[in-house]
Formats: structure tokens, C-alpha cells, sequence
């Protein structure tokens, strides 16, 4: 019996929370006596009703012990199970208030519609009626979501029991979903279907009406900036036709809390240290088609920094050290972000330095009279806290290795407020993982610290279709299976192939990113490609073979790559009219070439950068066996410079790019193919066509069934010198179609006349004279716009190139696009 009491009471506890619940409770007093038992004959029910959801005091003042508990009705329930809900029990006395809370267990457990309590003798008949099993739950008008999704986030299940609390729930939920959704006029109506041996299907009838998007952005308060600067800054847009494939305009309440963060943050960048949102709230409109948005602000004055000055309390830093570190002046407009990262750039320098603990806190004194706020760098060490054990939790495919390998920090090594941010970075690096979390608790010893890495895999593997249009192309269409972590172990393997109108092409590679368990990337491929220039050029040509990589870093910005490469070439359908110097290529050659690349790359991104310098420089020797010997150098360099200040939109950006090139041949003149020249337009030379800039044949008589054609040979050159400079842009109001425009001027030029023969010369050429022309490095110049668009087909690059400088017979191209997708 104390088991049991113990049981009661905490049934009780559990309870007390849903009073709601009772609201259909029926006791009630018999005069007669029923000794059925819990499937016997129907009792019989006394004239007189207790009070609903209570005990009748006909069935407790008589007093007395309860001798036996019979249950009746219970079909799926068992009687047992009816008895271990109850706190009433077998020799207690019929007390109110015991019973009282034993209805109250008996519903809270949802699985009766209708109780009621019967007194025969000193026997207590509990007589109840289950709710129904649910069949089926099914939605009607839901387009906008899946059944799957609404389903998942529903408590009434199929096969589960029934209860009106539970659908009134659902609907809630239903409703709640598609207000994320941006949908706020949604009506969910429930639908119960009964069926035989209490079953029940519940259909949810879903009307979604329109989206509700936000029809105005208002802004109370600003001064310093108009309402379409701030309403470039919120992440939340006023709809517009051009966003249907957006989800700006939806109103989201979460993503109003983050817009009045973005303001608040775009201000402090502009020196608004008093600023602060008073209010933002979302008004839906009386129709419940739209949103109007209104964040009530103050900005407060404009500080500049006024005195920027360093303390170190760290052993070994000087502050004369700290201050070279700063790139901040007196007078500037205070920028909160500028600060946060001169800070974070000062910490992360010393903590490579040598000193592992040091620490840098920003500090600033307002003047609100001067409008000035004076900035102390305070550098001081902080606890010496050390990794003690790594843990890796998750990873149920990638090994663990190959996620350690990638980590900043390993056992025994120092801990800083830093370490697990970049080891979550690294982590996330690698791509293999759908969410990553990093914790971090204390370990054995106050100064040591357990970091635990949990991670969710997701698939590596891919499956690609692609087709577009590309203008040296043409159309084409492509198709690649890969593994980005074949068997867990980071090894990237793949196949690809690609067909277009001009091109043919299939590959396959192999990338290990960590060879021989050391920090070198190493890989092969092995490929065949089949070109078919007759966009730009007379011939043809095809390349099977093989290419060997290994590359490592040195750092985090310098890394070198070795490539060998064996390819069997083949020039062919050339045309009857191509001139003698494209005629002496026709045949098989074959190419043994050793490159290297050292790379010098400080970009914040590989794509899109928008600051930082990349500098690469290349060479390739050619003649380790095979017919082709040459030495060719080739060095590029790019500078990124963003233009925030200027523009206060981090969207632009200026980028200067150069590279310059040659050709050393070290063999004889027969082993000279002008495939392996430099070539000068398209890509490098936006306004001229590939190749369209450079030595260039002559025309001669046209020999055989061609004699339309162009009669033209692009032989390329030796030397080749390049210069671009370029500001990226946003496209006003198309950001959200994912619009972005350029601007720029490119310069370049190549000559060097490299070929097997030449034929310049009539006296010694005799009838296969052929001159050539735009041999000079006379510099060609075009300026134009470019417009790029990530729509949902495939990005889409639009190039109008207009040459400014340019010799009699270069080849204009004044617009050329590339259009793909893959999906």
C-alpha cells in the first residue's frame, strides 16, 4: 500500500496542471446494487446526479471503505491500466476529495470522452467511454505546404487516441507554420469522420489565401539617413513583382527583431553611438493581405574618435608594438565593427606571436559635448586554460581523423575564447557535415578544458545535369557523378562528362587533400577532350591524357602546386583555305610537361572576394620526353579593394587585376605548336573575340569547297601582357533577384610570332606566302558593363565590351555571354 500511495501522489502532482480537462465529469449515487463485474451487465444509474466534473455527496455520505473497484465500459483499456490512474484504491474511505481528484487523473490522461463513478454497497463502479483511435489525419487545400511537413508538427497521429484538446492544439500549429511562412489569412477548419468500432478520421480543411507581404517599410525618427538607405539595410522588402522569387517581402516577426539589429549595427558603423530602436512593430492590415512594418528610432549625434591609445600589461608586448597594429586615426568617424576587429586583429596577431593567452579589450569615453569617444586598447593575459581531450561525437561516416587533422588546436595546447570558434570553423570547412556544434566543459583540473565536437552528416554525394549556352560553345550539356568524402576518408573522387556544340569532354579525378597522412594535397585526372574551334578558329583539336598534382601550404596565405601532365594531341578537320601555319600542326603530338604555381592569396573569399590580394606565379617545362619543348612563365596578381566607406554598401567593390607572360622555346623550330601559345581576347580581353588580339595569318585564295570561309588563322604569340580594373556593383532595386552589375577597362596585347615555319617572307615562301599581321605590343584597351544573375536556372553572365584602342585587323566582339545550370 505504500508503493501505491506513492504512485497516487505523484499521479496527483502531474495533475494538478490540467483542471481544464474535467469539464464533463458525471458522478453519481444508485440506490440499487450492481455486482457486475468490469465487463458484467450495465449498471444501473441512480436518479440522482452529482454535480458535473465533481463527486455527488450521495456516493460519499454514507461513509464507509472502499472494498472493490469495478470498471465498465473499457474496451482497449485495460482494467488494470484504469485502476493505476485512480487514486482512490481498495481500502480507502469514500472521501470527496479523493475521488474528486481520481476523475480528475482518469481525464488528464486523455483516453476517455465521458467517467462517471456509481456506488453500490461498498463497491465502487467506474464506468467510462473511451475516446476514439484516430485512423487517418489527412489536409485538404494545402498547396504551399506538404502533407509531410504538417504532419510532422502535429500531435494527432494515426493509431493514436483521440482528444479534443489535441486538435485544437494542431490547428494552432497548422496556423503557426504558415504564419512563418509569411501567410496570416490562412483559416484551418477541423473535420471528424466517424467510423465503426470507434474510429475516427480527422480531416483538416486548409484555405491558405494569398501570401501576406509587408507593404510598407516606415522609418520614424531618421535624420542622418533616408528611408530608402535604411530600407537597403533591413533584410525585410517591400513586395514587388520582381520578388516573387523571394522571400523578403514576407513578414516574419523573428526577421523584424534582426532587421532593428542590422540598423542598430549600421549605425554604430557610421558613428551613432546613442542610437537605439524604440520600437519596431508589424501591423497586419484589416483585409489580412499585407503588413506595414514602422521602426520607431533615435539616433543621437555623430561621434568621431577623439584620443586612440594602447595599454599592455602583457609580458613581452610593448605598446609601441600594439600601436603598428592600428590602423585606426583621431577623427575618424567612430565604427563599432572597426573597432571589434582592429581588437580581434591585435589578439589573434599576438596570440601567433608567442603569446597564446593575451587578450585585447576595447574601451571608449564618450563626450557627448564634443561628440568625440576616446579608444583604449587594453592588452593584457588572460587565464591559462589548456585543451585536455578532444572529443568527436556523430561523425558516423567521415573518420575521425580527418576532422582532427583540420583543427586549429589538439590535446595539451593552449585554450582561448578563440579556439572553439575556429575549431567549429574548420569543421564547417570541410562540408561534409550538416550542422556542427562545439562545447566545451571543464576537465580534470580548473585549467583544463574537454571539448566536445557533435556533428550531423549530411550527403557528400552529388549527382549533376547541367545545360546552358556559352559563346565559345555554343550549346551544351553536362552530366558528372562525385564523392566529396569517398568512404570517410576527405578523398574527393569524381566523373563528369560534358557535350556541347563545339566541345566534347570527360573527366575524371581523384583528390587526396591530405597524401600520405601529411599536410599535401595530391590528386589525378585523366581526360579526354575533343575541341571543335569554329567559332574562332580553323581546326580542331583533340587531348587524352593524364595529369599528376601534389600541393601543400606553407601558411595560411602562401601554397605551392606541382603538376605533370603526358596528353597525346591531335590537330585535325582543319580547312581546306587555313593557312600554311595551321596546316603544318595537322598530326599527333605528345606533351610532357612538369608546372608549378605559387600562390600568395590574403582574399576573404575564393569567390566573390571583397578585399585582400592573390598573386600567382606559374611555369611549365616541357620536353621530359615528348615532342613539345618550351619553357613558358606566366605570373597574375589581383587586388580586391572595398569601397564601404565610400559607398557605405559592403555590395561594392573595386578589383585590379595584371598579368604578363613568355615563351621560351628549347628546342627547334619543328617542335613549335601554336596550340601551347598564349592567346589574348574573351575572358582576358573583354571587346575581342578569343584569340581575336595577336599574331594572326593573312588571308589566302580559298583552295577546295570552303570558299566562304573567313580565311582567317588566330596563331597566338609568345609574349602576352594583360591589365584590368573593375567595380563590382549592386543593380538598384534587384538585389533580391540576385542581380549585380560591373563596370570596367581592360588593357592587354600579345605578339611573338610562334609557329613550325614561317611563310613572311616571299622570297624564300615562294607560292605558300602568307603574311600576318596584328604581330605587336602595341596595347588594345575596351571599356563596358556586365551584368551576372544567380537565377534559379543557373548563373547567367552578360558581358557588352565596346574596344577603345585597337589595331585594323583585331576581331570585335562587343557582346559575349556564358549561361548553366546544374541541379
Amino acid at each position: 500500500m505504500a508503493d501505491l500511495s506513492g504512485k497516487r501522489s505523484a499521479l496527483f502532482a502531474s495533475v494538478c496542471m490540467f483542471p481544464f480537462v474535467c469539464s464533463s465529469v458525471h458522478a453519481q449515487t444508485t440506490g440499487n446494487v450492481s455486482h457486475n463485474s468490469s465487463h458484467g451487465k450495465k449498471a444501473v444509474k441512480s436518479t440522482h446526479h452529482g454535480k458535473k466534473g465533481s463527486v455527488g455527496k450521495n456516493l460519499t455520505k454514507q461513509g464507509g471503505i472502499i472494498q472493490s473497484i469495478q470498471v465498465v465500459g473499457n474496451d482497449r483499456v485495460e482494467t488494470p491500466t484504469v485502476l493505476s490512474y485512480m487514486l482512490a484504491q481498495p481500502g480507502d474511505p469514500f472521501n470527496k476529495d479523493l475521488l474528486d481528484r481520481s476523475l480528475k487523473t482518469l481525464y488528464a490522461t486523455g483516453l476517455f470522452k465521458d467517467i462517471t463513478f456509481h456506488r453500490s454497497g461498498n463497491d465502487l463502479q467506474v464506468k467510462v467511454v473511451e475516446n476514439p483511435i484516430v485512423n487517418v489525419v489527412a489536409f485538404e487545400g494545402n498547396h504551399k505546404m506538404k502533407d509531410g511537413d504538417l504532419l510532422k508538427y502535429t500531435s494527432l497521429k494515426p493509431r493514436a487516441v483521440y482528444s479534443p484538446a489535441l486538435i485544437s492544439e494542431d490547428r494552432k500549429r497548422i496556423l503557426a507554420m504558415y504564419a512563418a511562412k509569411g501567410r496570416y489569412s490562412v483559416t484551418v477548419t477541423p473535420q471528424i469522420i466517424h467510423l465503426s468500432k470507434n474510429r475516427i478520421d480527422v480531416i483538416y480543411k486548409i484555405n491558405e489565401g494569398p501570401k501576406t507581404a509587408i507593404e510598407k517599410l516606415a522609418f520614424v525618427g531618421n535624420h542622418a539617413f533616408s528611408e530608402a538607405r535604411l530600407a537597403q539595410v533591413t533584410s525585410s522588402k517591400e513586395t514587388a513583382w520582381y520578388r516573387f522569387l523571394s522571400s523578403a517581402d514576407e513578414y516574419n516577426p523573428e526577421r523584424v527583431k534582426y532587421d532593428a539589429e542590422l540598423l542598430r549595427r549600421f549605425y554604430l558603423r557610421n558613428g551613432y553611438v546613442d542610437f537605439k530602436i524604440v520600437n519596431a512593430t508589424g501591423e497586419l492590415s484589416p483585409d489580412h493581405k499585407s503588413f506595414y512594418i514602422t521602426y520607431t528610432m533615435v539616433e543621437g549625434p555623430q561621434y568621431r574618435l577623439g584620443k586612440v591609445d594602447v595599454r599592455s600589461n602583457l609580458e613581452g608586448v610593448k605598446e609601441d608594438k600594439v600601436r603598428e597594429m592600428i590602423v585606426m586615426h583621431k577623427g575618424q568617424i567612430y565604427d563599432g565593427k572597426e573597432i571589434e576587429d582592429v581588437a580581434k586583429y591585435i589578439q589573434e596577431t599576438l596570440q601567433s606571436q608567442g603569446h597564446p593567452f593575451a587578450v585585447v579589450r576595447p574601451e571608449i569615453a564618450r563626450n557627448p559635448e564634443k561628440k568625440r569617444v576616446d579608444l583604449l586598447f587594453d592588452v593584457m593575459e588572460g587565464p591559462r586554460v589548456y585543451v585536455e581531450r578532444i572529443d568527436i561525437n556523430g561523425n558516423t561516416v567521415t573518420k575521425d581523423n580527418v576532422i582532427r587533422r583540420e583543427l586549429p588546436a589538439a590535446e595539451n595546447d593552449p585554450y582561448t575564447n578563440t579556439t572553439e570558434k575556429y575549431m567549429k570553423m574548420a569543421a564547417d570547412d570541410l562540408g561534409y557535415f550538416k550542422e556542427v556544434k562545439v562545447q566545451q566543459v571543464k576537465g580534470s583540473a580548473p585549467d583544463k578544458r574537454v571539448v566536445a565536437i557533435n556533428v550531423q552528416e549530411k550527403p557528400t554525394g552529388e549527382f549533376s545535369l547541367g545545360g546552358g549556352y556559352s559563346t565559345d560553345s555554343g550549346v551544351l550539356g553536362n552530366i558528372g557523378l562525385r564523392q566529396r568524402n569517398f568512404l570517410g576518408t576527405g578523398v574527393d573522387a569524381g566523373i563528369s562528362g560534358t557535350a556541347a556544340y563545339y566541345a566534347k569532354q570527360v573527366n575524371l579525378s581523384v583528390t587526396d587533400p591530405y597524401f600520405l597522412n601529411k599536410n599535401m594535397v595530391a590528386g589525378i585526372d585523366l581526360f579526354y577532350i575533343q575541341n571543335s574551334y569554329q567559332t574562332y578558329q580553323n581546326y580542331g583539336e583533340d587531348r587524352f591524357g593524364a595529369s599528376f598534382r601534389m600541393g601543400y601550404a606553407f601558411n595560411n596565405v602562401l601554397s605551392q602546386q606541382w603538376t605533370y601532365s603526358i596528353i597525346d594531341r591531335r590537330v585535325h578537320d582543319i580547312w581546306d583555305d587555313s593557312s600554311y601555319y595551321i596546316l603544318d600542326q595537322k598530326g599527333h603530338s605528345l606533351l610532357s610537361q612538369l608546372s608549378t604555381t605559387i600562390a600568395y592569396d590574403t582574399r576573404d573569399a575564393r569567390f566573390n572576394p571583397h578585399t585582400g590580394t592573390l598573386v600567382k606565379l606559374g611555369g611549365d617545362i616541357a620536353g621530359l620526353g615528348g615532342d613539345a619543348k618550351y619553357a613558358r612563365g606566366k605570373i597574375d596578381a589581383s587586388h580586391y579593394i572595398p569601397l564601404d566607406e565610400i559607398t557605405g554598401n559592403r555590395d561594392w567593390t573595386l578589383s585590379l587585376t595584371a598579368g604578363a607572360g613568355y615563351i621560351a622555346d628549347m628546342g627547334s623550330d619543328k617542335d613549335t605548336m601554336v596550340i601551347d601559345n598564349f592567346y589574348l581576347g574573351g575572358n582576358n580581353l573583354r571587346g575581342f573575340y578569343d584569340g581575336g588580339v595577336g599574331p594572326r595569318s593573312q588571308g589566302i585564295p580559298a583552295r577546295g569547297k570552303y570558299r566562304a570561309h573567313t580565311q582567317e588563322d588566330f596563331l597566338g604569340g609568345r609574349t602576352m601582357y594583360t591589365a584590368s580594373a573593375q567595380v563590382n556593383f549592386p543593380m538598384p532595386a534587384a538585389r533580391d533577384l540576385g542581380l549585380s552589375g560591373r563596370y570596367f577597362v581592360d588593357m592587354g596585347a600579345l605578339d611573338g610570332l610562334r609557329v613550325k615555319r614561317k611563310y613572311t617572307n616571299q622570297s624564300t615562301a615562294g607560292d605558300k606566302y602568307t603574311g600576318v599581321y596584328g604581330d605587336s605590343l602595341s596595347p588594345r584597351v575596351s571599356t563596358g558593363l556586365g551584368v551576372s544573375w544567380k537565377s534559379p536556372f543557373g548563373l547567367l553572365n552578360v558581358d557588352a565590351a565596346l574596344p577603345l584602342v585597337k589595331e585594323k585587323h583585331d576581331r570585335k566582339q562587343l557582346v559575349r555571354f556564358g549561361f548553366g545550370q546544374q541541379f
